[in-house]
């Protein structure tokens, strides 16, 4: 007759427990600004005429500056949860992303400067940059 209870009994604990711990952080002021993080620099050397660039979303700003390779400038703080943090280039695709996982606080910002006249799809969208060319599909 009370075969049930005991599960249902763990889960409201397990259940309490989580938004104990999720209150608390929030109470405790973890939180997380990119703006107040140290910035960390990254150079690729490229040629290509088009680059494809994915952000997932971060906030970036692109710019096309007097250069011959690309520098992405990553501004990253986390108060908690397990960090992923992706800056790589594989052909004429260039993959940034950072963020958490889990009970996360996290903030993230990127610059991408891109040699001026080079063509670059972001996300999926062409982008126009002065003095780049228009890429093609």
């Amino acid at each position: 007759m009370f075969s049930g209870t005991g599960s249902k009994r763990s889960l409201t604990l397990v259940t309490t427990a989580a938004a104990a711990v999720v209150a608390a952080l929030g109470l405790t002021g973890c939180s997380a600004d990119a703006s107040t993080a140290e910035p960390e620099s990254k150079r690729f050397a490229y040629g290509g005429s088009s680059l494809k660039l994915t952000t997932h979303e971060v906030a970036t700003e692109l710019v096309a500056a007097d250069r011959k390779d690309i520098k992405v400038t990553r501004w990253f703080d986390h108060a908690a949860g397990s960090e992923r943090l992706i800056w790589s280039l594989k052909g004429d695709t260039l993959d940034i992303d950072a963020g958490c996982s889990g009970i996360a606080f996290c903030d993230a910002k990127f610059k991408v400067e891109v040699p001026r006249g080079l063509a670059v799809v972001r996300d999926g969208k062409t982008t126009d940059l002065p003095g780049a060319p228009s890429p093609r599909h």
